[in-house]
């Protein structure tokens, strides 16, 4: 029975294999990877990914990471190219035929249909000298020396390697578009990535009557009863052009009666925080989250209990006020 240390010792072989793999790859990128990205930076249709077997998979990844990248991309079965589905793809299109061998023979009987259409072809592949290379208008060079498999016959760094050449492809056109992360948050809308690139303050934020606030000359009881009627742990204090001048919170409550300050008597400018930090109402809500939590070294679990509300800083404009609670 193979004991766990030599379990162990052939993962890190494999790992170092084709991490070995991954670095005499680099150093093959050259102007036929200039040249692809070229071809699809000049492009008006899709990118068609194509690949059987293992590197199909290989290029259905590819496909997704080009098209939640800014590159429109989606990938075809070339077996059922053969029995329909060219029909996808049209002549604006670039095809991205991934073959190790370059001999494939799914990918070899579409070609002629390709080429006839015009559609440019991109091969990705370590037949340099193979039928797939021979037609391509840019050939990108996944070759590797040997497989992880012991017998040199499953896919194994040869797939790392293709995979990786993608996602260079990929990263060089997102840059090369100006790809930003609101660009990537849209393209995931539903994850948390989305939410976090995507939510402004001024989507959360509370408005108009739903915003608890006092003006200067109130009592603390005064602001203590708007702070319970609108529920949200704090209070605004404006002066009499409706400006912000402090901010009242729980927290400064509780400092109050630490200090023994008579809560029925005392007036909400003697307790209140000056000068609170503000964020403007189109800032992304994480940025504000990191202000506070930056500002007055709340932890995360406290910081989540952030509450954002809008009050006036000046005649006729308003900014988000953030309190920690």
């Amino acid at each position: 029975m193979t004991s766990s240390a030599s379990y162990e010792q052939l993962g890190r072989e494999v790992i170092q294999l084709e991490a070995e793999a991954l670095q005499t790859l680099a150093k093959r990128v050259d102007g036929q990877f200039a040249e692809a990205c070229r071809l699809i930076l000049a492009g008006t249709g899709r990118v068609i990914v194509t690949g059987m077997g293992k590197s199909g998979h290989i290029g259905g990844k590819i496909a997704a990471t080009l098209a939640s990248t800014g590159t429109p991309s989606f990938f075809v079965h070339p077996g059922e190219a053969s029995h329909g589905d060219v029909g996808m793809i049209t002549t604006p299109d670039i095809l991205l035929a991934i073959s190790n061998s370059g001999e494939t023979d799914e990918i070899l009987t579409i070609l002629p249909i390709i080429k006839r259409m015009g559609v440019k072809l991109i091969a990705l592949t370590g037949g340099l000298q193979s039928s797939l290379a021979r037609q391509a208008d840019a050939t990108l060079n996944a070759g590797v020396e040997k497989e992880a498999c012991p017998h040199n016959l499953a896919p194994t760094a040869s797939t790392t390697a293709a995979l990786a050449i993608g996602d260079a492809l990929a990263v060089a056109l997102l840059k090369s578009r100006g790809f930003t992360r609101e660009d990537f948050a849209r393209a995931h809308p539903a994850g948390s990535l989305g939410r976090r690139l995507l939510l402004y303050v001024s989507d959360i934020m509370h408005t108009g009557t739903a915003i608890p606030q006092v003006a200067e000359g109130a009592s603390l009881r005064e602001a203590l009863l708007e702070m319970t009627g609108k529920g949200l742990g704090m209070t605004g204090v404006v002066d009499h052009q409706g400006r912000l001048a402090g901010i009242f919170t729980d927290g400064d409550l509780r400092r109050a009666l630490n200090r023994s300050v008579d809560i029925y008597n005392a007036k909400i400018t003697e307790v209140m925080t000056q000068n609170p930090k503000t964020t403007r109402a189109d800032r992304l809500a994480a940025e504000t989250v990191q202000l506070m939590r930056s500002r007055w070294r709340c932890s995360s679990r406290a910081a989540s209990r952030a509450r954002t509300s809008r009050a006036p800083t000046r005649p006729g404009a308003s900014a988000a006020v953030c309190c920690c609670t």
